[in-house]
C-alpha cells in the first residue's frame, strides 16, 4: 500500500513539531490527509505551522507539551483520545543536541538531553501505547533515533548516546508489542535520519569550562552547521520515511548513507575494533 492509502484520514501526533524534521513530517502528514497534532514547547512555531497547514486545506491543532513531563504527555494523550479520536501515528521526535567533551558537559545539559531525547520517547510510549492497544485499529509508533544511533563521534557524547538509547528502546518495544500479541495492528518503527535541515545545532548546549574547551565545543558546532548546509530538505526526508513505513520496514532511513553507516557499525562490532575518529 502507498503512504496515502495507509495513513490518510488518521490522526498524527508529532512531538518537536515546530521545526526541522518534525515540521517536515507534519507537513507531509497533512498533505496525505491526516489530522496533525503539533506538540512542542515553542508555541509560536507550532501556531505558525498550524495556520500554514489549515490555510492549505489541512486539519491541524497545536498543543504546548514538554515531553520531559510525564503528566503533560499523559494529559496530551487523554485530550486527543477524548476530543479527536484514536491516534493512527505517534511520532516521538522531540530532541536536542549537546557539544563539548563529555567531562566538560554541565550536569544540567546532560539531564536536558536525557530527559528530552530518551525519557521523552518513553513518556510518549507509556501515554499512548495502552490506548492504541485497547483498540483493534491499525496504529504506528515512530521513535526518532538518528544516524548518530549507529555511530560514535567526539564532542557529541550525550546526543550520540541518547540516539543509541532510543534505537535500543525501539527495538525492545518492537519485541514487547510482539510478545504481548499486538503486532497484528501496532507497528513499531525506528526512524534514523541522516543530515536533515533543522535548528538543532544552533540551539545545542555547550560547555562553561575554560576558554579552550569552550572554543572546541563551538568549533564542533560550526562543523555541524557546515553539514547542515548540505543536509536534506525536511519535507523530502518526511516523504521518504512515510513511504518506507507504508512498505512495512522496521528501520526507516532518509538517505543511503545511513544504511552505509549501519553496515560499517556492524563490521566494527563483528571485528571488535575500537572506535575511530569520525565526523557525522
Amino acid at each position: 500500500m502507498s503512504a496515502r492509502e495507509t495513513f490518510s484520514g488518521g490522526i498524527a501526533v508529532i512531538t518537536g513539531a515546530g521545526a526541522g524534521i518534525g515540521a517536515g513530517l507534519a507537513r507531509h502528514a497533512s498533505q496525505l490527509g491526516m489530522t496533525v497534532v503539533l506538540a512542542d514547547v515553542d508555541v509560536n512555531a507550532t501556531a505558525s505551522l498550524r495556520e500554514e497547514l489549515c490555510a492549505a486545506g489541512g486539519s491541524a491543532a497545536d498543543v504546548i507539551c514538554d515531553v520531559r513531563d510525564p503528566d503533560a504527555v499523559q494529559q496530551l494523550a487523554d485530550r486527543i483520545y477524548g476530543d479527536l479520536g484514536p491516534v493512527r501515528l505517534l511520532v516521538n521526535n522531540a530532541g536536542v543536541e549537546q557539544f563539548g567533551y563529555l567531562w566538560d558537559t554541565p550536569v544540567a545539559n546532560w539531564r536536558r538531553v536525557i530527559d528530552i531525547n530518551v525519557s521523552g520517547v518513553f513518556h510518549g510510549v507509556r501515554a499512548f501505547l495502552p490506548k492504541m492497544m485497547a483498540s483493534t485499529e491499525q496504529a504506528w509508533v515512530w521513535n526518532l533515533s538518528s544516524v548518530g544511533g549507529v555511530l560514535a563521534a567526539p564532542l557529541q557524547g550525550p546526543y550520540i548516546m541518547s540516539k543509541h538509547a532510543v534505537l535500543a528502546l525501539t527495538e525492545c518495544l518492537y519485541l514487547d508489542v510482539q510478545s504481548a500479541g499486538h503486532d497484528h495492528h501496532i507497528h513499531v518503527q525506528a526512524v534514523l535520519p541522516g543530515a536533515v535541515v533543522s535548528n538543532i545545532f544552533e540551539s545545542a548546549g555547550g560547555v562553561d569550562s575554560d576558554a579552550t574547551d569552550a572554543a572546541i565545543a563551538e568549533q564542533q558546532r560550526r562543523a555541524m552547521l557546515e553539514v547542515k548546509a548540505r543536509a536534506m530538505d525536511p519535507l523530502a526526508a518526511a516523504a521518504t520515511i512515510f513511504e518506507q513505513a507504508a512498505e512495512g520496514g522496521f528501520y526507516l532511513l532518509t538517505q543511503q548513507s545511513v544504511g552505509a553507516a549501519m553496515a560499517e557499525r556492524a563490521n566494527v562490532l563483528a571485528a571488535q575494533r575500537p572506535p575511530s575518529l569520525h565526523r557525522i
